[in-house]
């Protein structure tokens, strides 16, 4: 290794690998959880007719009022309480680090779960504590959490509602004894909100340590990188010292908040998705050797034959499906690939494939 390198760069991270996003040109793709559904071709053209305006040599409102505006109106976001944009979730995550970071700082969240909480903790400087999930059905082992807090006292708690990568949705109680144990800020994500009926973003103000993040990617706005936080306004205040100046850009600020105006052209992509996922998991559920797992998301977790995850993932991709391999990134995570939820045509082409494999063993 060049020398410079290893006397510079922080031994944690050159232990690091890069994210990877593998490439899909020319597959399905059932990777990411994204929404499968473009726009309506009138939508298109009006949204193009409100960028024709737009002075791309001007800085844009570093606020993003005209977008918060949108996003208190169509998320039903308390009006007594703050809100703050970020560069996708991704950058609220690191927001929050950077605004608590301190040598000996914890981040606390359940395992397995998003990787940004760990890998961003990292890059800030912070220690990440992981808490298994209960085995059976992924749901959280309450004592072994209360206890992590007591021992660890994180200044951050993560819970992802429902959670990825496992889909299902933790209960409620157990959210509330969590957020009452937390010393620290407890950060509900709520990334797949748009594919549940359940929500913690009526109860911001009740604790004055509950947080709760979105992101408009999930329902069908993942180009733009827009990502939101929910809570207290002197927290709020706090987090916002450290965003980057003008860190939502003007294309996505304008684009955003035409499309909250048209948020029933995705609610009803939404309702379409999860009607899919119902029918999906029956599909699966009919498959001999496969165990898909409950979810509240749009994607669906799912345990197959002893072994074969790696190549099913191979076969899959040369089917031309791409999907998640799981096997491995955690251990309750052991035989389990996740597949988007995507169109119907999709999703038969994916069901066709897994039997012609499964079959074929």
């Amino acid at each position: 290794m060049n020398a410079r390198i290893e006397s510079l760069v922080r031994p944690e991270i050159r232990a690091l690998k890069a994210y990877h996003v593998p490439e899909s040109s020319g597959l399905i793709k059932l990777d990411a959880m994204e929404n499968p559904y473009t726009w309506p071709e009138a939508l298109q053209a009006d949204w193009l007719e409100t960028l024709r305006g737009l002075e791309l040599n001007r800085y844009p409102d570093p606020q993003g009022l005209v977008l918060q505006a949108a996003l208190r109106e169509a998320m039903e976001i308390p009006e007594d309480m703050g809100l703050l944009l970020g560069n996708g979730s991704d950058e609220l995550i690191q927001m929050l680090a950077f605004t608590v970071a301190a040598p000996g700082r914890k981040i606390l969240s359940v395992d397995p779960g998003f990787v940004m909480y760990r890998m961003i903790g990292l890059f800030a400087g912070m220690d990440y504590v992981g808490v298994p999930l209960q085995a059976e059905d992924f749901s959280i082992d309450l004592p072994a959490v209360l206890e992590a807090i007591e021992r660890e006292q994180p200044a951050l708690v993560y819970l992802a509602y429902p959670n990825n990568p496992t889909g299902n949705r933790f209960d409620a109680d157990d959210m509330v004894r969590i957020i009452e144990a937390a010393p620290g800020l407890v950060i509900v994500d709520e990334a797949y909100a748009p594919f549940t009926d359940s929500s913690f973003m009526g109860l911001v103000g009740d604790w004055d340590n509950l947080l709760v993040m979105r992101t408009v990617s999930k329902m069908g706005l993942a180009g733009l990188r827009l990502g939101y936080l929910v809570g207290p306004s002197e927290w709020l205040a706090e987090i916002d010292k450290v965003r980057l100046p003008y860190n939502v850009n003007v294309l996505t600020q304008v684009s955003a908040a035409f499309a909250l105006k048209h948020k029933a052209v995705f609610d009803e992509q939404t309702r379409t998705i999860r009607a899919e996922r119902a029918r999906l998991q029956e599909a699966l559920h009919r498959i001999s050797g496969l165990h898909p797992y409950p979810s509240e998301a749009n994607f669906i977790l799912t345990r197959v034959p002893e072994g074969r995850a790696g190549a099913l993932f191979e076969g899959l991709k040369q089917a031309g499906i791409l999907i998640k391999n799981l096997d491995g990134a955690h251990p309750l995570l052991k035989d389990c690939l996740r597949f988007t939820v995507g169109s119907p045509a999709e999703n038969a082409a994916l069901v066709t494939a897994l039997e012609s494999l499964l079959t074929a063993s």
